[in-house]
């Protein structure tokens, strides 16, 4: 008789690096919502300065997983970025990773629920 195994979950080492980066994240995640952005537009929906920006996009580009258009519009120059399918693929193994990290939140709200009827608290602070 054979038993059925769970999948082992996945650990925090096996996160991507290169995505788990809380910039590069927010860059990913706005780029497969919206086909293209410009560089002021992730600057300003991020949060974040030009330089850190521009680094952490660079990283991306590097990695294959964003493609960056230059030109110039009305003698200014102009960034345009936009998630590659090899940035997708990653996004989404990742997201797959991190959702095997967490816990089933309907079982812990379920959980969560008994505990406070009978007055035991289901997450112990760390104070």
């Amino acid at each position: 008789m054979v038993k059925n195994k769970k999948p082992a979950r996945p650990t925090p080492n096996e996160l991507d690096p290169m995505i788990h980066e809380r910039l590069r994240l927010g860059i990913l995640s706005a780029l497969v919502v919206q086909e293209s952005l410009s560089f002021t537009e992730l600057r300003d929906l991020l949060q974040t300065t030009d330089g850190n920006l521009s680094v952490q996009a660079r990283k991306l580009e590097e990695a294959g997983f964003v493609v960056c258009n230059k030109r110039f519009e009305d003698r200014k120059p102009k960034s345009t970025y936009r998630l590659s399918p090899e940035g997708r693929l990653a996004l989404e193994d990742y997201l797959e990773k991190l959702s095997g990290l967490v816990p089933d939140l309907e079982r812990v709200r379920r959980s969560a629920v008994r505990s406070l009827r009978t007055g035991i608290d289901p997450l112990p602070s760390h104070s």
